[in-house]
């Protein structure tokens, strides 16, 4: 069963509510149905992953909300303790532009959600939607990670993308304020960001590849020249000890029974490979991992 707690009895609910919204990714029995809520009982979700929005898209998007209305419900969570009554899982824009619309209340769909599925919720709207500026996109990888304690390959499975995508994306989360705000307004390509994200000294580099107008070619050819970052993945040593790696070979084999194998990569990375016999010997091992007596 998938840790995350999205895309299950999305029939039953499309069912229900007709056609889903955008991110449909509801799930859940939850009967959730359209309603129309006061916008002054709406709240913004602190842990959305978009912090810019341009005026003139807002603007254009109150224009044809007065003409039209909203036409796609947004998802709302109820919330307890705080000065509004409902917080903003998915539409924060549709929203924003509802009030310069001069609208006193919104179409929406409210469930009732955990932080996390909010989370991942508010991220995949805006990732599949293609709104976030990559400075974004990265902040929002890393926060689902930090908050939620999900592995890079847990986001790559949760957005639909690689893990090298997602790895890269996060290199950005690392560089220095100065050279983010490059990449948001537009002066620095997330290509040359990557590039020299792993380097000692980003915010030369990037204003070294604004003087010169540099490729991204030319920019990673400068970058092998440099000194890298110790906060860098490569930067780790290749592998471990051979000491090493025998004790925690023999730790793994004491504690589960079996044959086990570890393989490093370069970068800390690697395999941990274990050998069992029989199929009760597996069903051992797993209630082991799993922590069962």
């Amino acid at each position: 069963m998938s840790r995350f707690g999205l895309g299950r009895n999305l029939d039953d609910l499309q069912n229900e509510i007709g056609v889903a919204p955008d991110i449909s990714i509801l799930s859940g029995t939850e009967r959730v149905v359209v309603r129309q809520i006061p916008l002054v009982q709406i709240g913004i979700n602190p842990d959305q992953p978009r912090k810019t929005f341009v005026q003139a898209d807002l603007e254009d998007l109150a224009a044809s909300i007065r003409e039209k209305g909203v036409l796609t419900p947004i998802l709302l969570r109820p919330v307890k303790g705080r000065a509004y009554s409902y917080e903003i899982v998915a539409g924060e824009r549709r929203f924003r532009a509802s009030k310069m619309a001069g609208l006193n209340e919104i179409p929406a769909f409210v469930k009732n959600l955990a932080d996390d599925n909010a989370m991942e919720i508010a991220l995949i709207e805006n990732v599949q939607r293609e709104n976030l500026n990559p400075i974004e996109e990265s902040a929002g990888y890393v926060n689902l990670m930090n908050k939620c304690k999900y592995t890079l390959q847990d986001v790559a499975r949760l957005i639909g993308k690689s893990e090298s995508y997602i790895r890269n994306s996060i290199r950005l989360n690392g560089l220095p304020a100065s050279v983010k705000k490059m990449v948001e307004q537009g002066e620095l390509s997330a290509s040359h960001a990557r590039a020299i994200a792993v380097a000692e000294n980003p915010e030369q580099l990037a204003q070294e590849i604004l003087t010169k107008k540099m490729t991204v070619a030319e920019t990673e050819m400068r970058v092998k020249k440099v000194a890298r970052s110790t906060n860098t993945r490569k930067f780790t040593d290749k592998t471990m000890d051979a000491k090493t790696v025998r004790e925690l070979i023999g730790r793994a084999e004491r504690a589960l029974s079996a044959a086990v194998r570890i393989t490093e990569r370069r970068g800390g990375a690697g395999i941990i490979t274990i050998s069992f016999n029989t199929r009760n010997q597996l069903n051992e091992i797993i209630d082991k991992i799993a922590g069962k007596k």
